[in-house]
């Protein structure tokens, strides 16, 4: 997949252009950087709000009414444009589908998705949440699209 997921478009903020994004992934949304929105390409020309709640303006979106026309539209990156992740961390994006086994090669699911809770970030797998944590997870593959998850620590039957 070549476009990464920053957020999205949330309420206007101010008169300028300018609002909230919603599910932001902050690495993602830097000054001068551009993303998607369906078709269109913007430059990032403000910046604001904090990691957790940013605010941003886009170039060419001067008014609150342009910023309320884009309200709910996903803000895609180019993969391409994005830092390199640290060791041991995927974008959730590269996760989804993977097949989940057991050590024993038992298939436990499909990765549907992977949602952060307080503690740490999950992998959906079917009922089963699988903790992104070493003791769970023994091993990840994106080439071969699969993850071997310890399942003793999990509590899931082997047979």
């Amino acid at each position: 997949m070549s476009l990464l997921n920053a957020g999205r478009v949330g309420r206007p903020h101010g008169l300028d252009g300018s609002f909230h994004v919603t599910r932001p992934r902050a690495m993602l949304l830097e000054l001068g950087g551009v993303v998607r929105i369906g078709a269109d390409a913007y430059e990032i020309v403000r910046r604001a709000g904090t990691d957790e709640r940013p605010i941003l303006r886009l170039r060419g979106i001067d008014d609150r009414a342009g910023a309320e026309a884009l309200r709910d539209g996903e803000l895609l990156v180019e993969r391409a444009d994005a830092p390199p992740l640290p060791e041991g961390e995927y974008w959730p994006e590269d996760l989804e589908g993977c097949v989940v086994l057991t050590p024993e090669g038992r298939q436990l699911g499909v990765v549907q998705a992977m949602r952060a809770l307080p503690s740490c970030e999950v992998l959906e797998v079917g009922d089963l949440l699988v903790p992104m944590v070493r003791d769970a997870v023994m091993s990840i593959d994106l080439d071969e699209r699969r993850i071997v998850v310890d399942s003793e620590f999990l509590g899931v039957e082997t047979r």
